[in-house]
């Protein structure tokens, strides 16, 4: 019990902020987190994006006040390195699932190959494979699929903006997609099988980028794992969470009363700065700390900034409770 309660005052304490984590394959998101979770003590912990169990890559942590980052982080572009194989289909779309044919690909034309990946950009609405997290009925499609129930095709629009092939060694073909959220890469090359007419499978899956932030700037995970104490340094504070949000700092009166939940007014604070309604900024205390999510709201003649999220910790709220659903 000596050495559980010595191991416990190492543990960094719960951080608030983002964590970029470089998941290898095998675990889904979810055991990365429960992870992080129980050997480091985060109690307060989501993801902005998850990952395939086969995939590796960029997962967004989020930690304590950075969980309500989570829609906000989660809907930047993707950018993935694949590769797929020809001459297989199987259940799940991908090389971990179960066989369901095989196919002759010997006769195909690499360059048809290459024609046909090159018109993924063209695509806007992709088949949704039947062992994944999409729900029917309240329940994830891949709950009916293990218990050989009926599953529904669905589809879901998507936006393909740049594709490259650049290894075609068949029956592999290696690639590069910058793509709109929830995607699925594993149904573009299932599609590219059934139009190649014989079969396709995803065999390797890295994300590479998930806007803002880069594969190259996240930790691997075990090292997260092995040296709590270098947990800290490893969290981006909120505000480096949202460089491509612009940062709006307020003094002590508007601070108070964005926590009261009254409006600020666009042109008080930031007079030089052309704001449409719709678009959003981080909100700063005098000293630089996150306060709020903001989005600009028009009424009238009148722009203001009117409180999304609010990320003040509760020891620092006014008597008045913030109203945070203007």
């Amino acid at each position: 019990m000596a050495e559980i309660s010595k191991q416990e005052r190492k543990l960094p304490g719960q951080q608030h902020g983002v964590l970029l984590v470089n998941k290898p394959k095998g675990p889904t998101s979810t055991d990365c987190l429960e992870k992080i979770k129980h050997r480091l003590g985060q109690k307060k912990i989501g993801h902005a994006g998850t990952l395939d169990p086969n995939a590796r890559g960029l997962l967004i942590v989020l930690l304590g006040q950075g969980t309500k980052l989570a829609p906000y982080l989660g809907q930047g572009r993707k950018t993935y390195q694949g590769r797929l194989r020809l001459g297989l289909e199987t259940d799940t779309y991908d090389i971990q699932g179960r066989i369901t044919a095989e196919h002759p690909w010997e006769n195909i034309d690499p360059r048809s190959v290459l024609e046909e990946i090159r018109t993924w950009n063209l695509i806007d609405e992709q088949l949704v494979p039947p062992y994944s997290a999409a729900k029917y009925k309240g329940k994830p499609l891949y709950a009916r699929a293990r218990q050989n129930r009926y599953v529904p095709e669905k589809t879901k629009p998507i936006t393909i903006d740049h594709v490259e092939a650049f290894d075609l060694s068949l029956p592999y073909v290696s690639f590069r997609v910058v793509c709109s959220p929830g995607t699925y890469i594993r149904s573009l090359a299932h599609s590219l099988g059934k139009r190649l007419a014989c079969g396709a499978v995803l065999t390797d899956l890295v994300r590479e980028k998930s806007e803002p932030f880069e594969l190259s700037r996240a930790h691997h995970l075990l090292d997260i794992l092995e040296e709590p104490r270098r947990l800290q340094n490893r969290v981006r504070s909120i505000a480096d969470s949202l460089p491509h949000w612009p940062h709006v700092r307020l003094n002590n009166r508007q601070t108070r009363d964005i926590q009261n939940g009254l409006r600020l007014s666009v042109d008080d604070l930031d007079p030089d700065r052309s704001v449409a309604p719709g678009d959003t900024a981080l909100l700063l205390s005098p000293e630089g700390e996150p306060l709020a999510l903001a989005g600009a709201k028009e009424e009238g003649r009148f722009m203001y900034w009117a409180v999304i999220r609010g990320l003040w910790s509760s020891s620092a709220n006014p008597q008045q409770a913030p109203n945070t659903k203007q």
